[in-house]
């Protein structure tokens, strides 16, 4: 995947070592073709450095932290020290990422290199990411594409490549519903109680609710994290406890352990 551009003070970049010398290392910036950076031997690791290619060779692909551009002297100062483990990973995950991305689109706009740099390029605008606009695509659909510039048949594109190669992870978490009425049409309020809850949906989350054992329910969330799934089992039990109680009736919930 290929940024137009310059990269911005604070950027994690994936760069590839291209020269090791006594006072740093010359990389070169996978994510911007054509374009060098720096990094001086006193951002290569913390403390004092005695021999920099224990820490630093050739062909190398690492992940820095960007300091300074100048862009008058295409000048790219960055850090290799700044950037801990964890982001160490994410970056480089998020990178492989968008390189599978990348493949796709070039396979879908084969033969059109011009349909293929603006549809990418209107991509990494709308989203930041190629990776992260296919997942969102496969989440909410042609929604997800609505601010992006495409045209009707790129969306269309756009969405069948997510559809066939994004899957987007869930987890799925139940609680309880305790619903009683003392009403002549209890049974009716409770059905009603039970509606109220249905109707607490996200369209990423699928909900299910099913019968125990009087007076239990059981409510099941399926959603793509836990906090949106924890959220909607609570709004959906409190719905139906609330309708129940506006009728006379008791109600509790029980989170499932």
């Amino acid at each position: 995947m290929e940024r137009e551009g310059w990269p911005e003070p604070g950027d994690l970049l994936v760069c590839t070592v291209t020269q090791v010398v006594d006072f740093g290392a010359f990389v070169t910036l996978d994510e911007y073709p054509g374009k060098q950076g720096l990094i001086h031997i006193s951002e290569v690791a913390s403390g004092w450095i005695k021999y920099i290619r224990y820490h630093v060779r050739e062909g190398q692909k690492i992940v820095c932290k960007v300091l300074s551009v100048d862009r008058s002297r295409h000048h790219i100062d960055l850090s290799l020290k700044d950037v801990n483990e964890h982001q160490r990973r994410e970056k480089i995950q998020e990178w492989k990422a968008d390189q599978k991305a990348w493949k796709w689109l070039q396979m879908s706009y084969d033969g059109r290199p011009d349909d293929l740099k603006r549809v990418t390029d209107s991509l990494i605008t709308a989203f930041n990411g190629l990776y992260l606009a296919f997942e969102e695509t496969s989440l909410s659909g042609a929604e997800a594409l609505a601010d992006a510039g495409l045209s009707e048949d790129d969306v269309l594109t756009i969405e069948k490549l997510a559809k066939d190669n994004v899957k987007i992870p869930s987890v799925e978490i139940s609680g309880f519903v305790d619903l009683t009425s003392p009403a002549p049409d209890g049974v009716e309020i409770i059905k009603k109680a039970l509606k109220q809850a249905k109707r607490v949906k996200d369209k990423n989350v699928a909900l299910d609710i099913t019968y125990v054992g009087a007076p239990r329910y059981r409510i099941h969330v399926k959603a793509p994290d836990y906090k949106l799934a924890e959220s909607v089992l609570k709004k959906a039990a409190q719905s139906a406890v609330k309708h129940i109680e506006q009728h006379g009736g008791e109600g509790t919930f029980h989170r499932e352990a």
